[in-house]
C-alpha cells in the first residue's frame, strides 16, 4: 500500500480511523482507501452520515461564536481530529483576535496536520493525549503555556464521546475536566444516539458494527445518558436538541432529516 507524503512514518495505514473517515464525510483529502472503504460501509446503512457531519460542525461554529460573545475566548477541543475548512481556530479568531485555542487529539495523522495547519499561529497549538486522561492534557505544556484555567474556557467534546465505551468512564473524564474549569467556562459537546435517526434502530446498528470493527466502537447512548455528562453545569438555552435546533441562523425546513440525528447543547458553568 502506498504510504501518501503527507502520512506520519509509524502510523498503520491498514486500519481505519475515526477521524481519518470523519475527514472523508467532510469531503477533506487527508484520508486513505481503507478510511474510505469503512466510511461507504457505514453509509450503506446511513446515507445521510456526511449530512450528520456536517450539521455538527455547523453547530461546532454557532457555539464557538456564541462563547466568543459571551466573553469567553479560551478554548480547549479535545477529540479534535483533522483540522478542515472553519475549524475553531479560524471561526474564534475571527470573532476575537485574541482568542486561544488548545486543540487535543491521539490520531498521529490529526496530530502532524493540526501541526502544519497551525504553524506560525501562536495563539493556537495541538496536544497528543487521549481524553481518557484528562490529567495528561491539562498538565500538558501546550495546555498550560497558552490556556488560563483560573479564566472562563470553553471545553469542547464535539462528537468524540460517543468512542468511549462505558469501561472508559467518559463521566469520570468529563467530571475531571470540569472540576479544572473557572465558573463561567462553557460545555459544547454533541454525541450520536439512536433517537433521531430518520432509519430503523436494527438498520442503523448495522453502522454500529462498521465502526466495532475499526477498532472504534460507536456507543450510541439515549437522551438521557448523554444529558448526564452535563451534570453541574447549567443547561444554556433551548438545551439538549438535535443539532441543527440549536440557536439555528436559518430556516430549518430544508434540512435533510439525518441532519438531526444526535444531540447537541452547551452548559454554562455557575
Amino acid at each position: 500500500m502506498e504510504r501518501p507524503a503527507w502520512a506520519p512514518p509509524g502510523i498503520d495505514i491498514s486500519v481505519p480511523s475515526v477521524s481519518r473517515m470523519y475527514d472523508f464525510y467532510l469531503g477533506g483529502s487527508h484520508n486513505f482507501e481503507v478510511d474510505r472503504e469503512a466510511a461507504r460501509k457505514a453509509m450503506e446503512f446511513m446515507p445521510g452520515l456526511p449530512k450528520v457531519m456536517q450539521a455538527n460542525r455547523a453547530f461546532m461554529r454557532r457555539a464557538v461564536r456564541f462563547a466568543v460573545d459571551e466573553g469567553v475566548t479560551q478554548f480547549l477541543d479535545i477529540g479534535s481530529g483533522i483540522p478542515t475548512f472553519g475549524n475553531v481556530h479560524e471561526v474564534a479568531q475571527q470573532a476575537s483576535p485574541e482568542a486561544r485555542i488548545a486543540y487535543v487529539d491521539h490520531d498521529p495523522v490529526a496530530v502532524a496536520h493540526s501541526r502544519a495547519v497551525l504553524d506560525g499561529n501562536e495563539q493556537a497549538t495541538i496536544v497528543a493525549a487521549d481524553l481518557r486522561k484528562p490529567q495528561d492534557i491539562l498538565g500538558s505544556r501546550e495546555v498550560t503555556g497558552l490556556i488560563d484555567l483560573d479564566r472562563p474556557v470553553a471545553l469542547l467534546l464535539v462528537a468524540v464521546l460517543h468512542f468511549l465505551e462505558n469501561q472508559d468512564e467518559p463521566g469520570k473524564a468529563v467530571a475531571e475536566l470540569t472540576e479544572a474549569l473557572a465558573p463561567g467556562s462553557l460545555l459544547i459537546l454533541t454525541h450520536a444516539s439512536y433517537e433521531g435517526v430518520p432509519v430503523s434502530e436494527e438498520q442503523a446498528s448495522g453502522t454500529v458494527d462498521v465502526y466495532r470493527e475499526t477498532r472504534n466502537p460507536l456507543v450510541m447512548r439515549s437522551r438521557d445518558e448523554i444529558a448526564a455528562f452535563f451534570d453541574g453545569w447549567e443547561m444554556v438555552d433551548p438545551g439538549l436538541v438535535s443539532m441543527p435546533r440549536w440557536r439555528p441562523e436559518g430556516p430549518l425546513d430544508q434540512e435533510d432529516p439525518f441532519a438531526f440525528s444526535g444531540f447537541a447543547g452547551v452548559g454554562r458553568k455557575a
